[in-house]
């Protein structure tokens, strides 16, 4: 009888050295999932804000046309003297979708140049993509590797920046363009552009 009850303390020690590191793991994973889940996403802060745009010279997506005429790509320079929407997009992309009429209603501004970084895509699936939606942007280029996207900072597909006329980045959203967004967040921060730019 004694050696039973000399077993129950140390095997309720062995229980606790197995359950203790599980349970602080189980605490930091929950720690972990809340701060992460707490946060909204598209606040995300951008180290590009107020400093000049990236010099990235894209190449055109293959055969993409608007209003009759080809889509030139991607020209750094033509980011100075025009405030511009540059939205990162890809046809694979489900959010995308779901964001393209709202890059339709901020292309009939004509205060404004919507452009476009064509993220990891294939040529025919983005024509497709636009073909279906229709195609808001002046320019697009094409950037199959996403090394552009590394120099924009892109966390993920779809993102917009707001590029003022100095070529600086003014605003980033991270996430996808909303009608809740559209209205309370991105058309005020180009309107600031704009003015800015005045």
């Amino acid at each position: 009888m004694t050696s039973v009850s000399q077993d129950q303390p140390a095997k309720g020690r062995r229980r606790l050295v197995v359950l203790l590191p599980l349970a602080l793991f189980l605490a930091l994973a929950a720690l972990f999932f809340v701060r992460l889940g707490a946060g909204d996403v598209s606040r995300i802060p951008s180290a590009l804000i107020g400093r000049p745009a990236p010099s990235t010279n894209l190449p055109p997506v293959a055969g993409l046309a608007r209003d009759g005429k080809l889509v030139p790509g991607l020209d750094a320079a033509d980011f100075k003297g025009a405030v511009t929407v540059l939205n990162i997009w890809a046809s694979w992309c489900v959010p995308c979708h779901d964001e393209a009429p709202l890059l339709m209603k901020l292309a009939d501004d004509p205060r404004i140049r919507v452009a476009g970084i064509n993220y990891k895509d294939q040529a025919d699936n983005a024509r497709r993509f636009l073909g279906r939606y229709g195609n808001p942007f002046t320019a697009s280029g094409a950037d199959p590797s996403g090394r552009a996207a590394i120099e924009w900072g892109v966390y993920g597909v779809p993102e917009t920046f707001i590029v003022g006329r100095d070529g600086r980045i003014a605003y980033k959203l991270v996430g996808p363009i909303t009608p809740a967004n559209l209205d309370a967040v991105l058309k005020p921060e180009i309107e600031k552009a704009l003015a800015a730019g005045s």
